[in-house]
């Protein structure tokens, strides 16, 4: 593993970390802006090896810093499989379609999938599954697909900028 790929992933995940303390709750559920960070790095290394070490760091942070119900194991758990689905997807359209464009719609696809698989898990954990989850899935999953596919849209192409830019590596 490249030392430098390492260093750039930690830091998108401490950006996502940042923005999940200072994301506001919305009725009472805060939106997960580490999956977009986490899905940045996926694309920007599409390498298994890193997109394991990104999903177990991110499921560990999300973990430690969540306030939902349940959510510590949901996190531990959901992470790892988002992140497995979404460099799956990107490996299938990476070379058939423009990154630019495919990027958002895969974050808010890969947001609805983490987000369902999370409140899956959270609710059977507590034992909440009938009704709840539409619910949930509306007030909380579809805001934050909207917020991560467009926090993609603008910091996307700034991301790559910077590093074709500064050349700092290639994978």
């Amino acid at each position: 593993m490249n030392t430098r790929v390492l260093v750039i992933l930690s830091l998108l995940v401490g950006i996502g970390a940042a923005l999940h303390f200072v994301m506001p709750s919305i009725y009472g559920v805060t939106p997960d802006m580490m999956l977009a960070m986490m899905f940045l790095g996926i694309m920007l290394f599409p390498k298994f090896q890193y997109v394991v070490v990104l999903a177990i760091t991110t499921g560990v942070l999300s973990a430690l810093t969540t306030q939902a119900p349940g959510g510590q194991i949901a996190n531990m758990v959901e992470k790892p499989i988002t992140a497995i689905v979404f460099f799956a997807l990107f490996l299938l359209i990476k070379d058939r379609a423009n990154i630019r464009f495919s990027a958002p719609i895969l974050t808010a696809i890969g947001t609805l999938i983490s987000g369902s698989i999370f409140l899956g898990l959270a609710l059977y954990v507590i034992g909440l599954m009938e009704g709840a989850f539409l619910l949930a899935f509306a007030t909380a999953v579809l805001p934050a697909a909207g917020l991560n596919t467009v926090l993609m849209i603008i910091i996307y192409p700034v991301v790559q900028q910077i590093l074709r830019r500064s050349k700092p590596i290639t994978v």
